[in-house]
């Protein structure tokens, strides 16, 4: 089975260690719940449900994970640490009560924190998704470092994270099978007369039965409802030449992998055919520039100035490429004005989509991770179908 060992989550505390002394930092507490798990499962592998989770980590000695009473067990069961404690602030996320858990063993912020203290002075501390928490939470934690200064680490966490290490990629790779395999069954699916959700429904069955940990979202629409951009499946009936916009995103042992390939039920017309000609050209300029070294502004620029050419960037709504790992999306997501380059060990998406053209709208999303000589595609199938799709288009 892949999976990331739990020496691995050793190594990036002391990388994230390496970044905290360089900015004179005495600990860095990294938040994380069910919606915006990332930068926990990161640094610990405990993805909470319902509620809400953080790691606490000092300059030296092993980090603390407060977790909360209902997900107690599970973050134990899941964490590569040992040292689990539960704070009641990090109950149940949806509910404005304050719920009675008579058998918890509760610490406090304050505590942890003077313990820290006893092994060395608690000066200044980096909080990591501070975005993400709730107002009250975030005053918890800063009422309780009151002689300490606090400030924004988020930067260190997506620095840490950008490149990925072998396991990682293993993981991304699983993903993005599971991910094919679900995408397949979400085509044989899509025949006019069923419903959007019908298909989404094929690819969620398809993604858990090939070992999906879960479905962070499966995007479903059809005929006009692909202007929405990332509509939700709907009981509408899928009619013959409706375009399908839909994008699949499979979480393996924490990864994400995500595609997306445009095509329509049925009969398809000449119009729409040239439309998803523009998206599979872009689509391989893009791959052009995809190489370590390469410029990422290059990659944005090259597929931005295809779409001015074509006269369709209008359409054009939003950079071509986006990084991904224990996020959908996550760094690199480079503009036009970047600096930042391609480096071996980076994993990202192509991300081609135009919006509101007379003809449709859909995107293409495919993963790669960046070798030292080039680039190695994650999913299979979306290079399958672009090629297939080529191959009959030049045939006429």
């Amino acid at each position: 089975m892949v999976h990331i060992p739990v020496s691995e989550f050793g190594e990036r505390i002391e990388r994230l260690r390496e970044l905290m002394r360089a900015a004179d930092l005495d600990a860095c507490v990294v938040y994380g719940d069910e919606y915006r798990r990332e930068n926990l499962r990161y640094v610990s592998n405990f993805w909470p449900l319902f509620e809400r989770g953080a790691l606490i980590v000092p300059l030296a000695g092993e980090p603390v994970l407060l977790a909360a009473p209902e997900g107690e067990m599970v973050c134990r069961e899941m964490t590569a640490w040992q040292d689990v404690r539960v704070i009641p602030d990090f109950a149940c996320v949806t509910v404005p009560e304050e719920i009675e858990y008579p058998q918890a063993h509760f610490t406090t912020f304050q505590k942890v924190f003077d313990e820290l203290r006893q092994r060395g002075p608690l000066r200044k501390a980096g909080l990591v998704g501070a975005d993400a928490m709730s107002h009250q939470v975030y005053l918890t934690i800063l009422n309780s470092l009151a002689d300490c200064e606090l400030v924004d680490a988020n930067s260190m966490l997506h620095e840490v994270r950008l490149i990925k290490s072998p396991n990682e990629i293993a993981c991304l790779k699983e993903a993005a099978r599971i991910a094919d395999s679900a995408y397949k069954a979400l085509m044989d699916a899509a025949q006019p007369g069923r419903t959007e959700l019908q298909l989404a429904a094929a690819a969620h069955d398809a993604a858990y039965g090939n070992g999906a940990e879960t479905v962070p979202f499966c995007l479903v629409s059809s005929g006009k409802r692909v202007d929405t951009i990332i509509g939700r499946a709907t009981n509408k009936t899928v009619a013959d030449g409706d375009m399908i916009m839909a994008a699949l995103s499979v979480q393996y042992e924490g990864y994400i992998a995500t595609i997306n390939f445009p095509f329509v039920a049925g009969s398809r017309s000449e119009e729409q055919s040239r439309f998803i000609d523009l998206l599979i050209e872009a689509n391989d300029i893009a791959k052009s520039k995809l190489k370590p070294g390469g410029k990422q502004a290059d990659l944005v620029k090259a597929v931005k100035d295809y779409f001015r050419g074509q006269g369709v960037d209008r359409y054009d709504l939003y950079p071509p490429l986006h990084g991904c790992g224990v996020a959908e999306a996550e760094s690199p997501y480079p503009n036009e004005a970047s600096t930042g380059e391609f480096a071996p060990g980076m994993t990202v998406n192509t991300d081609i989509s135009l919006f509101g053209h007379p003809d449709g709208s859909n995107r293409i999303e495919e993963c790669f991770v960046v070798t030292e000589d080039g680039y190695e595609p994650m999913s299979a199938l979306v290079g399958q179908l672009c090629g297939k799709w080529t191959a009959e288009r030049g045939a006429r």
